[in-house]
C-alpha cells in the first residue's frame, strides 16, 4: 500500500528546486482522486491531496467527507493506480477567534486527522490581526500565538514523528478601500523569525498575494480568468525570506482558473513550492452531472440558490460560488454518478491535472524525492 510520505520529507527533497507541487483539492473524490494519482504517476510528479476544516471535520465540513473517510477514499483511488510520492495534507485549519473553545475544538480536529494518517498540517491563524498593534510583531501577535499552540500539539501528538508544516499570514482574498490585502516582506520574515524562535520552522507560508478563492466573476456576472496574483509582490516576499536566510516557500492558494501559461512562464517556480487547485476539480464534476445528471444537477443548483443567496448577484454566479455547499446536501446522489459520468469525470480531471504539473515544471519530481528519502535513510542507519 503507497501510503502518504510525511510532508516535510517531499518539501525539504524539492524546496531548491525549480518546481511546483500540485496539491489538488478533491472536494467530490469520485473519479478526481483516482485521475489525480494517476497523472502523478505517469508524469513522475510529487503530489498533495488535501481538503480544508471548513469542507472536512468530524461533522463531515460541505464536502459530505470526515478526515477518516477522506483518507479511506484516497487509499481506495489510489490502490490500483500505485502511486508512492504523495502527501495527506490538512489545509486552511482555520482559526477565527481564537478562543480556548475554538482552540479545543480545532485541537480535537487534529487528533482526528492524525489518527486518520495526515502528514502535514496547513495552521490559517492569518484573521487573527490585531489592528491596534503599533509594530508588525504586535499586529502579528495573535497569529504567532495560536500558530505556535497548535504547531506544538501536533509535535506532542505526533511524538517525534515527521510531517509537514504551513502557517499564514495575510489573510487571502480580504479586501480593504484600495484593493486586494497583500502581504508584506517584512511581515512574512517577522512572522517566520517568531515562529523560529519558538522552535517551530514551517516548511511552506501561504500568503496573500492577490488571489482568491473559487471561480472569479466580473461585475457583470460574468467567468473570468484569474489573472490578480500579483507576481512581483511574491517574488518580493519570496527574496526577503531568503535575505534573512528562512529556510520556508511558499504555498500559493487559488490558483483555479490561472491561465496555465502564465503559471509556466510567469510564476516564480521554487518561490513557491505548492500550488493549491480546488475549484477547478468540483468545477469538472459538476460539468460531467449537468451534462448526464441534469435532473441533479437542477436539484442541487436550485438549493444553492435558495440556501446560499448572494444579494445582488446573477444566479450562475451564486452557484458557481455557493455550489460547493450542495456536496454534503446531495452526497449520495453525486457519489452514485452513471459510470459514464464517472468516465467524464475521470478523463478531465487527468486533463487538467497533466496541464498543471506540466505548467508547475514538476515533472520527474517524484523521483528527485525517491532519491532525496533512499539518502536520508542511508544517513539514518548510518547514525
Amino acid at each position: 500500500m503507497n501510503e502518504p510520505l510525511p510532508g516535510n520529507k517531499v518539501y525539504n527533497a524539492l524546496k531548491n528546486k525549480k518546481c511546483i507541487i500540485l496539491a489538488c483539492n478533491p472536494r467530490i473524490t469520485i473519479g478526481v482522486a483516482k485521475a489525480v494519482f494517476k497523472a502523478a504517476k505517469d508524469l513522475d510528479s510529487a503530489l498533495i491531496m488535501e481538503l480544508a476544516r471548513s469542507e472536512c471535520n468530524q461533522e463531515g465540513g460541505y464536502t459530505g467527507l470526515t478526515p477518516a473517510t477522506f483518507s479511506q477514499s484516497l487509499n481506495k483511488a489510489n490502490e490500483e493506480i500505485g502511486h508512492d510520492i504523495w502527501v495527506l495534507h490538512a489545509d486552511h485549519i482555520g482559526v477565527k477567534k481564537g478562543t480556548p473553545e475554538e482552540m479545543q475544538e480545532i485541537k480535537d480536529m487534529i487528533s482526528a486527522q492524525i489518527e486518520a494518517g495526515y502528514t502535514s498540517f496547513a495552521i490559517d491563524a492569518s484573521h487573527l490581526f490585531d489592528f491596534k498593534g503599533k509594530t508588525v510583531e504586535e499586529e502579528l501577535a495573535p497569529n504567532i500565538k495560536a500558530t505556535i499552540e497548535l504547531a506544538n500539539f501536533i509535535k506532542e501528538k505526533l511524538a517525534g514523528k515527521d510531517f509537514g508544516l504551513e502557517v499564514e499570514v495575510g489573510e487571502i482574498g480580504r479586501k480593504g478601500s484600495e484593493g486586494m490585502v497583500l502581504t508584506k516582506p517584512e511581515e512574512a520574515v517577522a512572522f517566520i523569525k517568531k515562529l523560529n524562535e519558538a522552535g517551530i520552522a514551517p516548511n511552506l507560508i501561504a500568503i496573500a498575494n492577490g488571489s482568491t478563492h473559487g471561480n472569479v466573476y466580473d461585475k457583470q456576472g460574468n467567468l473570468i480568468a484569474q489573472t490578480t496574483i500579483d507576481i512581483e509582490q511574491t517574488k518580493a516576499v519570496a527574496k526577503a525570506l531568503r535575505d534573512d536566510k528562512l529556510d520556508v516557500r511558499i504555498a500559493q492558494h487559488g490558483i483555479t482558473g490561472t491561465p496555465l501559461e502564465i503559471i509556466r512562464d510567469k510564476f516564480p517556480h521554487g518561490d513557491i513550492l505548492k500550488g493549491n487547485v480546488a475549484t477547478l476539480f468540483q468545477n469538472i464534476v459538476f460539468d460531467a452531472i449537468k451534462k448526464h445528471h441534469p435532473d441533479l444537477y437542477r436539484e442541487m443548483f436550485d438549493w444553492t440558490i435558495k440556501n446560499k443567496p448572494i444579494e445582488g448577484k446573477k444566479a450562475d454566479e451564486i452557484f458557481g460560488t455557493n455550489g460547493k455547499h450542495a456536496v454534503s446536501v446531495f452526497f449520495g446522489k453525486i457519489y452514485s454518478m452513471s459510470d459514464k459520468c464517472k468516465q467524464e469525470v475521470e478523463e478531465k480531471a487527468y486533463e487538467a491535472a497533466c496541464g498543471h504539473i506540466k505548467a508547475f515544471k514538476a515533472e520527474g519530481s517524484a523521483s528527485i524525492v525517491r532519491k532525496f528519502t533512499r539518502k536520508q535513510n542511508i544517513k539514518n542507519q548510518e547514525v
